[in-house]
């Protein structure tokens, strides 16, 4: 039942009085120098913040938004929304303006904490009059109408706040591989729900570290590192910045970490440029030295006290998860949906099955439809999507499970494996129907490419884009034509006929959030690159058996 779940706020100030000195939040600030929050202290600043957001005599379940890259105050912030009784809206922090002005027009909130940013001017001109803006500590420059210090000038709240159960906690806009943002929401208990089971599951307890460098407005950072660190009472360090996460992950030393398979790819790179892939595989196969230098690559970036790695997001090759066990990491995929709080399937340390997922968490229904759709059921199901009912409808069945889009298979044991997606399903000239992810999957096992696009709707036979690793553009061309032409023709002969690529088109350019082909969370947008090579697909589609570049 909602009401036995333990929600986040109450969560929040039991640990509060359990163990107020005990540090929370470790926030760099540059120049090498942190700020530490204990939890007393973050206590104390998100209840004065709440009481300036009751000052403004909102009506309960308002929306407030916070716009920012990860920093201790989100976190702060989060809290002060909830024990003023409102609703949290987070929003990318790389948004357009234009995308922030929609979204925040649709949530109609009505105050928003602004943080770290790159680009508060290009947001700012497109700002909502309504919206009043506040800057949380790390802040860009620029005109706002309220700052932090402002509200921590209130006396902080004498109540203790306990949201109900069914009470909204917060609205996540989707990421959207395609069109206009929705708002999910989730109340209280699916937050209490998700996060219950989650660190039972793995057994996080007061003495883990986690790194916070994923969007915590996404609903994976959100869970793994907020409602994880206050059901578990880890300490939570944040990342200062791109050029800085290495030494960041060192300095933090987490002992659980997520990452997607983006990351992960990256990590391997990196070891590659300072050590060639043949070398290595060659000391890690030696019985006893392998395990040294497995553990002194994984220490080398500052993973050498992880007890669980997770990825989640999209598929990771099969060679890559072999790698990192070869390394002495034991990396564990998770499957799950902003709608269900990212919170549905995970492998269990020792039950790994190559190419499968792994089984669905404790409280987790799951059945397969008709159709081959996977549809999931727990207390962590979102509510709906805000002021959308017909998209509510069309998400969820009858009975509350969650269509996921993504087709796949059960075995006996309760293993999942993906094997598509409804939607991204093209059909070629021949009139064969053709999923592209698990093609996709295939071809990112090689070392030399780093994102890859598998298209062909109206095509004789499909076709793959790939853009290269930084080690595959340094690689002389003849030389990486013909590893990948070997490649290629290894990769049809695994794949049905209607589904062998035609050729690989090198792409020089980079898909990146920046320039529109990446969502913030990493994921390559099909319609963009669809859209950016089209014209040149007729012309590609006819070069049969061939590796270019475009």
């Amino acid at each position: 039942m909602a009401s036995a779940v333990r929600l986040p706020l109450d969560v929040f100030f039991e640990r509060e009085s359990r163990h107020p000195n005990k540090t929370f939040l470790i926030q760099p600030q540059g120049g090498g120098q942190v700020e530490t929050l204990s939890w007393a202290e973050v206590g104390e600043q998100a209840r004065r913040a709440a009481n300036w957001l009751r000052s403004l005599e909102l009506a309960q379940g308002s929306r407030v938004a916070i716009i920012s890259k990860n920093c201790a105050h989100w976190i702060v912030a989060d809290l002060a929304i909830w024990m003023a009784g409102h609703v949290s809206v987070p929003l990318y922090p790389n948004l357009t303006g234009e995308t922030v002005a929609q979204v925040l027009e649709h949530a109609e909130a009505r105050v928003a904490f602004i943080g770290k940013l790159d680009d508060w001017p290009g947001m700012a001109s497109h700002f909502p009059a309504s919206v009043t803006t506040v800057a949380l500590p790390l802040h860009p420059a620029g005109e706002f109408n309220k700052h932090w210090s402002d509200l921590q000038a209130c006396a902080p709240i004498q109540d203790t706040p306990r949201p109900g159960p069914d009470q909204l906690a917060t609205i996540i806009y989707t990421s959207g591989t395609t069109g206009m943002p929705k708002g999910v929401m989730h109340n209280f208990s699916n937050f209490g729900f998700t996060a219950s089971h989650a660190t039972q599951l793995f057994g996080v307890s007061e003495s883990d570290r986690v790194l916070s460098y994923l969007p915590l407005c996404h609903v994976a950072e959100r869970m793994f590192v907020e409602l994880n660190a206050l059901y578990s009472g880890l300490t939570v360090y944040f990342a200062e910045s791109l050029d800085t996460f290495l030494a960041d992950l060192r300095r933090a030393r987490p002992t659980v970490f997520f990452g997607v398979p983006r990351i992960w790819t990256k990590f391997q790179m990196g070891v590659y440029d300072k050590m060639p892939a043949a070398k290595l595989d060659r000391l890690l196969s030696l019985p006893l030295i392998g395990r040294l230098i497995g553990r002194k690559v994984l220490k080398g970036l500052g993973l050498d006290a992880v007890n669980f790695a997770l990825s989640g997001a999209a598929p990771v090759p099969d060679a890559l998860l072999a790698w990192y066990r070869r390394l002495g990491l034991e990396l564990q995929e998770v499957y799950g949906m902003t709608e269900n709080c990212g919170y549905s399937h995970v492998c269990r340390p020792g039950q790994f099955k190559r190419g499968w997922i792994g089984q669905n968490n404790p409280g987790v229904e799951v059945r397969i439809s008709e159709e081959g759709e996977v549809l999931v059921r727990s207390g962590s199901t979102m509510q709906g999507y805000f002021k959308e009912p017909g998209k509510t409808a069309e998400a969820l069945t009858e009975d509350g499970f969650l269509r996921t889009g993504d087709k796949g298979e059960q075995d006996d044991i309760g293993n999942l494996r993906l094997t598509g997606r409804i939607k991204e399903i093209f059909k070629t000239s021949k009139g064969k129907y053709v999923a592209p992810a698990p093609i996709e999957n295939r071809l990112a096992v090689h070392s030399q490419i780093e994102q890859v696009c598998v298209v062909g709707d109206g095509l004789p036979q499909p076709l793959a884009l790939c853009v290269l690793s930084e080690a595959g553009q340094r690689e002389p061309r003849e030389q990486l034509a013909g590893s990948l032409k070997a490649f290629l023709h290894s990769i049809n002969e695994q794949l049905d006929k209607p589904e062998r690529l035609s050729g690989l088109v090198l792409i020089s350019e980079t898909w990146a959030i920046d320039n529109g082909f990446l969502t913030p969370t990493l994921k390559i947008k099909r319609n963009v690159v669809e859209n950016a090579y089209s014209q040149h697909f007729p012309v590609w589609g006819e070069r049969v058996g061939e590796v270019f570049w475009h």
